[in-house]
């Protein structure tokens, strides 16, 4: 006859973190992140509890790793994914019967109860141990046995030997032992939580002005950006580009002979999607920069634009895809009072979605089979959340390598559920978050809340779209500012690299980007411009790869300093701590007193400390919590320090200030 406890349990798992609303979307790691699972697990009484953490990676095996008990009914433990791609995990929780028995005997007998009593309780044990040895290998079985022999003939010692508890332990029955619901992480390579991206357009790589430039000029620049210490390399469409409607210099709508049209009127007589420009030397030219750039150890991100221009080959192949208009004719794009009669949306909602929804994740595998992993998908916000959840959960299923950038500055509920079905990686507001409660709002919602178990933020100080009015008007410190902010904040980051390391900052008069937009025009670059930051993003790269601390989000923490046009923050990761500070006013000179939390940091209170500023490569001494920073942007408006030893010697007081 089965007890009351074969059928419910006595356990409650009342809660497991980390998870994502109610585990309905993935957590995020990357590979050598570790996950640290917590769950509230609680009984009636005072019986002592077990739990086990089980992982599974799809299609693997499953690990099980014992979790310990913290407090308040809290038990945690940890697994690290080797290889990216799907996880479950899930708690298991028990009632450690044998050992709640356990413990009450060595109260009991250290209690000096009467050996009479003590005998009667060893008679428990001793049916414990038996139902323990059924299902126990044969070795354990005998040991087990053997154990439960003592007790029935009165061994009172017997049960305080940990044997018999380590014993118990290893062959525990589980009975009424209750699992929570299975949650899942997915686990990406590093590249997609710390890596810094460089956009520029290929057709502007050549050494001529005014040449179309070619994807071999283009792979000529590869060598330079590596060595500013880029990882990715991003590329706007490289695809046909449509003669109907081009646009033409700074938008205007009727493009002038030889004017090359916005990249993203995608599509022409040479193709569409899966073709490149013949301008830029076609599919040869692209599998000879792809090869260059693995040479140099870059990747390569493609960017994705689901839309069309008249001229692309679906209007003619399938006219059924495209919405109608009441004429017949097929709807252009539009966003009131703008107009974009050069791109034809498509229509996700058509009667061959099935057809549809299949050709457009053929793009994405026509160039992951050409060697891109990497890809910046555009306006993801105005295609069905559903496409995305389907097209990205399979390509994703069969290669867990790939990462995923998704270009939506839109509603933050919606930026924050594209990652969730399967961004690895989002632009952000963070172009419009200027000044120092703006961006210490931001960056706490983003690395301090749950938002940052999902949402991988990618920081960019300008794009082909946006040029902001703070480095409009404040020249280069203000560009230095952002892009210190940029790379220091977020572990991800990217910059649209020749307006920005030039410092063009000539605003279009009506909209808030860049006049004469290399969007609709070929501009031509001085590559190794002395005067230009390419040194400063040399330096900041350099900083980032060797300081672990930079590397994360979820360790940024702000620091007091009593200046609201100063902002200070430090990261930590194991003994390497960073602490930068930064002048928001790219004008005028800035003094604020900085605050520093010596316990956290692990610096004495009462003893000098020395900090390495990482940007002037001076060394300082420094003592107690309190010191007073002066910035002048026009030498160089932001500081990184990094927190060194304390000092030892004598010698060290030579460098103090």
């Amino acid at each position: 006859m089965k007890s009351a406890s074969d059928r419910w349990s006595r356990v409650f798992i009342t809660s497991v973190s980390p998870r994502v609303q109610d585990g309905d979307w993935h957590i995020k790691r990357t590979v050598g992140e570790p996950v640290n699972v917590t769950a509230g697990i609680i009984v009636d009484g005072h019986d002592l509890l077990l739990a086990s953490l089980y992982v599974t990676r799809l299609g693997g095996s499953t690990e099980e790793i014992q979790m310990a008990p913290t407090y308040n009914d809290e038990y945690t433990g940890s697994f690290v994914a080797d290889a990216p791609g799907l996880y479950t995990y899930y708690i298991r929780a028990w009632i450690n019967r044998y050992g709640s028995w356990q413990e009450q005997y060595r109260r009991r007998f250290e209690a000096n109860m009467p050996t009479a009593e003590l005998k009667v309780e060893l008679l428990d044990g001793a049916t414990l141990l038996k139902e323990y040895a059924i299902n126990a290998p044969l070795e354990d079985r005998e040991k087990i046995l053997a154990f439960a022999k003592r007790y029935s003939k009165g061994d009172i010692r017997a049960p305080l030997e940990e044997e018999s508890l380590q014993l118990a332990l290893a062959n525990d029955p589980q009975k009424g032992a209750i699992q929570s619901n299975a949650l899942t992480v997915e686990v990406d390579r590093k590249l997609a939580s710390f890596a810094a991206w460089y956009e520029f357009f290929p057709r502007s790589s050549a050494n001529v002005p005014g040449i179309h430039g070619t994807l071999d000029d283009a792979a000529s620049r590869l060598e330079r950006i590596r060595d500013l210490g880029f990882d990715i390399v991003y590329l706007p469409p490289i695809h046909p580009i449509g003669t109907t409607f081009r646009k033409g210099k700074d938008n205007n709508p009727n493009a002038k002979p030889g004017e090359p049209g916005s990249p993203w009127a995608i599509g022409g007589k040479d193709g569409g999607h899966t073709s490149v420009h013949k301008e830029l030397g076609g599919l040869p030219a692209f599998d000879r920069f792809i090869s260059t750039a693995k040479d140099l150890g870059l990747e390569v991100a493609l960017d994705i634009a689901f839309q069309c221009s008249p001229d692309h080959p679906w209007v003619k192949e399938h006219p059924e895809w495209f919405r109608k208009r009441a004429d017949g004719s097929i709807r252009y794009a539009e966003n009131p009072p703008k107009k974009y009669q050069d791109v034809y949306p498509l229509n996700f909602e058509c009667a061959e979605w099935r057809a549809l929804w299949e050709a457009l994740k053929d793009i994405f595998e026509f160039w992951i089979k050409r060697g891109v992993l990497i890809f910046r998908v555009d306006n993801p916000h105005t295609k069905p959340l559903a496409f995305w959840t389907w097209c990205l959960g399979r390509l994703r299923t069969k290669y867990p390598d790939l990462i995923f950038l998704a270009e939506a500055f839109t509603r933050p509920k919606i930026m924050y559920t594209l990652a969730q079905l399967g961004f690895n990686n989002s632009y952000t507001y963070f172009t419009w978050r200027n000044t120092k409660e703006e961006l210490t709002d931001y960056l706490v919602e983003l690395s301090s809340t749950n938002i940052a178990e999902y949402y991988r933020p990618s920081f960019w100080p300008n794009t082909p779209d946006i040029l902001h009015e703070y480095l409009t008007s404040g020249g280069r410190p203000a560009h230095i500012i952002r892009y210190v902010l940029a790379a220091t904040l977020s572990p991800v980051y990217g910059v649209y690299g020749p307006p920005y390391e030039h410092i063009v900052a000539n605003q279009h008069p009506n909209r808030e980007e860049y006049a004469d937009n290399e969007k609709y025009e070929v501009r031509n670059w001085n590559w190794n411009d002395p005067n230009s930051l390419q040194s400063l993003f040399q330096s900041i790269n350099q900083i980032r790869q060797k300081n672990e601390a930079l590397q994360q989000l979820r360790n940024l923490r702000f620091l007091k300093i009593h200046n609201p046009l100063m902002l200070a923050y430090w990261k930590k990761s194991g003994s390497n701590s960073i602490i930068c500070i930064v002048s928001l006013d790219p004008f005028q000179e800035q003094e604020g007193e900085l605050q520093l939390p010596l316990e956290e940091l692990n610096l004495p209170v009462a003893a000098p400390f020395q900090m390495l500023d990482l940007l002037g490569g001076e060394r300082y001494i420094w003592q107690g919590r309190r010191h007073n920073i002066r910035i002048d942007p026009n030498t160089m408006p932001a500081r990184i320090f990094q927190v060194l030893r304390r000092v030892r010697t004598e010698a060290d007081f030579d460098y103090f200030v």
